[in-house]
């Protein structure tokens, strides 16, 4: 596991795993914690054919701009030809996804080994 340079905020940690970027996201994901990730996720979905997983999995609270989070990083790399993948196991959490219907073009998974797992075809519809 490769590590980057740890980005300026408690709410993120990045590493690479199997040719992907993972950044997992850490505690209440609100507008304060959504305006400090931004920036950093910006920067990992620009690049060409990006191939990123988020983990939501040390998430304890994930409002809307989360939500803003995910759906900007899924616009921005699969408009580069990129592949962005989710994992996800907090019940309030899915449920938010799925009344949102997020997790229809994302699909959350249960384990970053999960996401890491899955065919190229089942990083979600465009």
């Amino acid at each position: 596991m490769q590590h980057e340079p740890a980005p300026l905020t408690r709410h993120l940690r990045v590493h690479r795993e199997r040719g992907y970027t993972v950044l997992e996201f850490h505690g209440e994901i609100d507008f304060a914690a959504a305006t400090q990730i931004a920036p950093y996720l910006d920067r990992v979905t620009q690049r060409p054919a990006a191939r990123v997983v988020i983990d939501l999995g040390p998430v304890e609270f994930f409002d809307c701009s989360g939500l803003r989070l995910l759906y900007r990083a899924r616009t921005r790399v699969l408009g580069a030809g990129g592949e962005l993948r989710l994992v996800c196991t907090h019940p309030l959490t899915l449920r938010v996804l799925r009344v949102t219907g997020l997790s229809r073009l994302l699909p959350p998974q249960p384990t970053l080994e999960a996401a890491l797992n899955l065919p190229e075809t089942m990083s979600g519809p465009r």
